[in-house]
């Protein structure tokens, strides 16, 4: 048996400890491959004007070095925790006769030999998912053909070099890293004893009351001080959430021992006293983990409640179809009859109407005004509302809280040649009266308007509107073709393509975070994978002593069961209420209700913990089981 031989059977003999290393890296590379796969497709030509356009590729590019950066700090903390779980197996080679050239030589071959084998595995994955991926791109990015099956070349090409380089550069560091560890330390490997945990008071509170403040505040927080407030609060909640588990975690198990009745209550004396150990332990990696999980629900979250709550907004500002013609525009007959012909042909029937605003500017305060009359104001808003000849209703555009201009509430506005209305009602733009654009609107009677001067910023809105506006995407698609163009004379606007433009931005935001947040939580769980099994051995030697003092296996179940879901559970716990506030301060930013959406990203990332937990459990629970009998 040669040395390369060697290491393969190493890598045999340790597949279980190599196998979450094995499918987390396939995982990253699947990812990696599939998104660049999406990013070559030919139906995306980003560099064509009536695609994606360039600041869509610069933004897959950088989305795939965030990938593979994160990828490759994924890669190196994994394999520190491999050589941590085998130092001792390391000692005894040494004690045998290897050589330190040839314990980095065996290290560097085995993890050469997982990188090829996973990339390769990756790739394939990749290849046999990628239909339903192209599908989902499709879906995302709301195409109107269904992107087509193409055997993706260059993305894999890419993906073995990128990776394959990852893994040699990987394997050469870690195995760097064993020049510095004694034989001494290889063989005391994890068995060194370990102190009481313990856990201080003022810190314990510090972390409640950091998190008390943090949450305060994101609940508290509106409007454009959210901005100011972001980062002080998410430096408090992260300080909070490592002091909850290096210290208030500690301390609060600290004080479950000190209650006799439930210490020495069935098997809690054993479950309490490894969880001091275990919590004291994972602290920090319980931190990474929940900052990680919490970065992830809360990128997609946002995106998710980001893209529901623009649609919705433009699904009820906007006119279902308008074209907007400022003064001087000769060609308003010609293209209004244009459009109506182009609806009529498509068998869509409309109902138009014609709003005329004067945009008059109060050099005195340094605002403008469009002003429309009351006749057409009723006939847009469905309404018998009578203005005075100097009186005015002021509508302006809701700020959502983010410091817009002062408004008037009472008192008096001006217009250019004068004229002084006396403000009688004053308020936010109705949803239907934001048709007319973002200014603030003064309603006048229809003589003050026929009074009011004529200027070179005066337009007209004509509106067509239709009942299913959704069926107007086709047409409004060849309108914008013909249209485009004429902004200083004329505008065109369509509510089917506006939303239909949106869903196709956030869905390319979405798909690149989609996969991001995928390989973050992917490899959140694979941090604790990793933690779980490298306390095997020290836990098949405890649980096999308590065994012969009449443990039951449906008592070492229950133990170790209580014990993994805390693991697995009380980060991700600490992470969905992370997320929670998070996405709740979004909310009260700008005043929409994303419940539904928050509820699914947050509902989607525990059911899938739940489904790892178990299907960890199961595994572990059986290992136990056999080295104890």
């Amino acid at each position: 048996m040669n040395f390369r031989q060697f290491a393969f059977k190493n890598v045999i003999r340790n597949k279980r400890l190599y196998a979450g290393y094995f499918f987390s890296c396939a995982f990253s590379v699947m990812i990696f491959f599939v998104y660049s796969m999406l990013a070559f497709h030919p139906d995306l030509n980003f560099s064509d004007k009536g695609s994606y356009g360039q600041g869509a590729k610069t933004s897959m590019d950088v989305s795939q070095y965030i990938i593979y950066v994160f990828t490759f700090f994924f890669i190196l903390y994994s394999m520190s925790a491999f050589l941590k779980s085998r130092k001792k197996e390391f000692g005894i080679g040494m004690m045998l006769g290897m050589s330190g050239l040839q314990l980095r030589r065996l290290v560097f071959l085995e993890n050469v030999m997982i990188g090829l084998a996973s990339t390769a595995a990756g790739i394939a994955a990749g290849l046999l998912l990628s239909k339903g991926i192209l599908m989902l791109g499709t879906s995302l990015l709301t195409l109107e053909q269904p992107l087509a099956f193409y055997w993706p070349i260059r993305a894999a090409l890419l993906t073995f070099a990128a990776f394959t380089l990852l893994f040699l550069f990987i394997s050469l560091f870690t195995a760097m890293i064993l020049r510095s560890s004694s034989l001494i330390d290889l063989l005391k490997g994890t068995a060194k004893p370990k102190p009481e945990p313990k856990a201080s008071a003022p810190l314990a509170v510090l972390a409640a009351v950091l998190l008390a403040v943090g949450y305060a505040a994101a609940f508290i927080v509106k409007g454009v001080l959210v901005l100011f407030a972001l980062l002080p609060v998410a430096v408090i909640v992260s300080i909070g959430t490592y002091f909850l588990f290096t210290q208030l975690s500690v301390y609060v198990i600290r004080k479950l021992k000190g209650n006799q009745e439930l210490y020495r209550s069935r098997t809690n004396l054993v479950t309490l006293s490894d969880l001091a150990y275990r919590m004291k332990d994972n602290a920090r990696m319980f931190f990474l983990v929940a900052m990680i999980s919490t970065v992830s629900f809360c990128a997609i979250g946002t995106l998710v409640g980001m893209k529901s709550m623009f649609t919705g907004q433009l699904s009820e500002a906007l006119p279902v179809m308008k074209y907007e013609s400022y003064s001087g525009n000769g060609l308003e007959a010609e293209q209004t009859a244009l459009i109506e012909q182009s609806l009529a042909n498509a068998g869509i029937d409309y109902k138009p109407y014609v709003i005329h605003k004067k945009s008059s500017a109060n050099t005195a305060t340094n605002k403008t005004y469009k002003f429309v009359s009351v006749t057409e104001y009723n006939f847009l808003m469905n309404d018998n509302a009578v203005v005075g000849d100097k009186d005015a209703l002021l509508f302006y555009p809701d700020d959502m809280g983010f410091g817009g201009r002062a408004r008037e509430q009472t008192g008096k506005i001006a217009s250019q040649d004068g004229s002084v209305f006396a403000v009688t009602q004053s308020g936010v733009m109705p949803i239907r009266l934001q048709q007319l654009g973002y200014a603030d609107v003064a309603v006048i009677s229809d003589a003050a308007f026929q009074a009011m001067p004529a200027s070179q910023e005066d337009s007209a809105s004509f509106v067509y509107d239709v009942t299913d506006w959704r069926s107007t995407l086709a047409v409004s698609k060849e309108l914008n073709l013909l249209l485009e163009g004429g902004e200083k004379q004329y505008e065109f606007i369509s509510r089917a393509y506006a939303v239909h433009e949106n869903n196709q931005s956030f869905g390319q935001i979405l798909l690149t975070g989609l996969f991001i947040g995928a390989v973050f939580f992917v490899a959140a769980g694979s941090f604790l994978y990793f933690r779980l099994y490298a306390d095997l051995p020290q836990d098949c030697v405890q649980y096999r002593a308590i065994t012969k003092l009449g443990l039951t296996e449906g008592e070492l179940s229950r133990i170790v069961s209580v014990q993994i879901g805390l693991l697995f559970f009380v980060p991700i716990v600490v992470a969905v209420v992370h997320g929670a506030v998070a996405l709740n301060t979004l909310q009260n930013t700008f005043g929409v209700n994303l419940f539904k959406e928050s509820a699914l990203v947050l509902g989607a990332f525990t059911v899938i913990q739940i489904v790892y937990f178990l299907f960890i459990r199961a595994g572990y629970v059986k290992k136990l089981k056999e080295a104890v009998q």
